[in-house]
C-alpha cells in the first residue's frame, strides 16, 4: 500500500573541489585577443550524496579559470537543506536550493554550485532503479554521433591539427571542430581551408570563434566560410547577443551554433524566441544541473532546433540520448583522468553504457587532485 511505504531519506553529501590539471595549456580566440591567459586546469566541483539506505549518487559542475571556489563555497553553505529530504523528488529540492541562495541570484556560479548536486540525485536515483541515466529519463537512441574539439585549438599548428583529426577518426568520431577567431582574418581562412582540404568534402567540420567577432566581422567571414560546407560557425557574436545571431541564421547559409556560455534556463529562452540559432548548445553544469537542462531541451525541442550539448560528455552523452532529433555530443578527453570509466565509440557514434547511473567511478587520481572536502550531514544541517 502507498501508505506504508517506506521513503528513503538523504543521509549526507560529501563536497569536494578538485584542480584538474592539463598536460598542455591550452589557447582559444580568446587568448589571442587578449581577452584570457591560456588555460592550464579545470576547476571541478564534486558531489557525492548518500542515503540512509545506502544508494549513492556522483554529479560535478566545474569552472574553467576563475570561478571554482566560488560554486565549491556555495555549494557548501546550501547543501545542508537537502539532508533528510526524499532523494526522488528532485525538482522540489532544486527549489529549495534555489531559495537557499536566492539572494546571490538564479544564475552563474550560485547554480552551477547546485548542478554537482542536482547531477548527483539524477544519477543516484537511475542507480537505484538500475538503469542507465538515459533509460531512467527515456531514451530515443542508445548511441549519439560524436564530434572532437580538443584537438582543433588555436596553440596548436595545422599540421598538428591535421594529425589529431586522423586519430580521432580512428577512434570512431565523426566530426572535427576546429577553432577560429584570431586577429588575422586572412591567417584563420587559410587555416581552415588547409584542414577542409586534408579532411576532405564528405567529413563533417565545425568552426569556433568563441565570441571573437563583431557584427559586420561576423557576416564577412561567414559569407567566406560557406564555401566550406560546414556543420556549423559556432559563436560567432557575443554570446547574449540574441538580435546578432538572429541576423547571421537568416542571412547565411551556414547554420549558426551557440548558447554554451548561457547560465539560466531564461537566457536560453531568450535565445530560442529570437530564433538565434540553428543548433543550441546549453551545458548541464553550467546552467545548474540536469533539471533546467531538461526544461531548456523542451524548449528547443518545440523550436525544431538541433542539439549540441557542450563540454561534459559523461553528463551529456545520456541527456543528448534523450532528445527526440539528432543531436550531436561534444568529445573531450580532458575529464578522463576523473574517472575509472571510458566510453566507447563506435562508427562515428558514442555508445551509452549499460551501467547504472552516469556508469562513472571517481578515480584515486581525482582524489589526489582534491583540494577542499567538506561532508555535510545532520550535525550540520538545520
Amino acid at each position: 500500500m502507498m501508505g506504508s511505504m517506506v521513503k528513503d531519506r538523504i543521509r549526507d553529501v560529501r563536497l569536494s573541489a578538485i584542480a584538474l590539471p592539463l598536460d598542455t595549456p591550452i589557447s582559444d580566440a580568446k587568448v589571442l585577443t587578449g581577452r584570457q591567459r591560456p588555460m592550464t586546469e579545470v576547476a571541478m566541483l564534486v558531489a557525492e550524496v548518500r542515503t540512509e539506505q545506502g544508494f549513492e549518487g556522483m554529479g560535478f559542475s566545474y569552472s574553467k579559470r576563475a570561478g571554482g571556489r566560488a560554486q565549491y563555497a556555495h555549494a557548501v553553505e546550501v547543501a545542508r537543506e537537502i539532508v533528510g529530504e526524499d532523494p526522488s523528488d528532485i525538482p522540489r529540492i532544486y527549489e529549495k536550493l534555489l531559495w537557499a541562495g536566492a539572494s546571490v541570484g538564479r544564475s552563474g556560479a550560485s547554480t552551477q554550485a547546485l548542478a554537482a548536486i542536482d547531477i548527483a540525485l539524477y544519477d543516484l536515483k537511475a542507480r537505484r532503479a538500475g538503469l542507465p541515466l538515459a533509460k531512467l529519463l527515456g531514451g530515443y537512441r542508445d548511441s549519439v554521433r560524436v564530434y572532437n574539439t580538443s584537438g582543433g585549438f588555436l596553440h596548436s599548428s595545422v599540421a598538428e591539427i591535421c594529425d589529431r583529426a586522423d586519430a580521432s577518426l580512428a577512434e570512431g568520431i565523426a566530426g572535427i571542430k576546429v577553432k577560429v577567431g584570431q586577429p588575422d582574418h586572412a591567417e584563420d581562412l587559410g587555416r581552415v581551408e588547409a584542414i577542409r582540404t586534408h579532411l576532405g568534402a564528405d567529413v563533417p567540420l565545425m568552426v569556433d570563434a568563441n565570441q571573437q567577432w563583431d557584427r559586420a566581422t561576423a557576416l564577412r567571414m561567414g559569407r567566406a566560410l560557406d564555401g566550406f560546407e560546414l556543420v556549423w560557425i559556432e559563436e560567432p557574436l557575443d554570446a547574449h547577443d540574441a538580435e546578432g545571431h538572429a541576423d547571421l541564421t537568416r542571412r547565411l547559409d551556414t547554420p549558426i551554433a551557440t548558447g554554451e556560455m548561457l547560465t539560466s534556463p531564461l537566457e536560453h529562452e531568450r535565445l530560442i524566441d529570437a530564433r538565434a540559432c540553428d543548433i543550441l548548445q546549453p551545458d548541464a553544469p553550467r546552467v545548474g544541473g540536469i533539471t533546467p537542462f531538461l526544461r531548456i531541451a523542451s524548449l528547443s525541442a518545440r523550436a525544431g532546433l538541433t542539439l549540441a550539448p557542450h563540454f561534459a560528455m559523461q553528463i551529456h552523452l545520456h541527456l543528448a540520448a534523450c532528445y527526440p532529433t539528432e543531436p550531436w555530443l561534444e568529445h573531450f578527453e580532458w575529464l578522463d583522468p576523473l574517472f575509472e570509466e571510458r566510453y566507447e565509440l563506435v562508427d562515428g557514434r558514442m555508445l551509452v553504457p549499460d551501467r547504472p547511473g552516469l556508469g562513472l567511478t571517481l578515480s584515486e587520481r581525482a582524489r589526489g587532485w582534491t583540494t577542499e572536502s567538506v561532508l555535510v550531514d545532520h550535525t550540520v544541517a538545520r
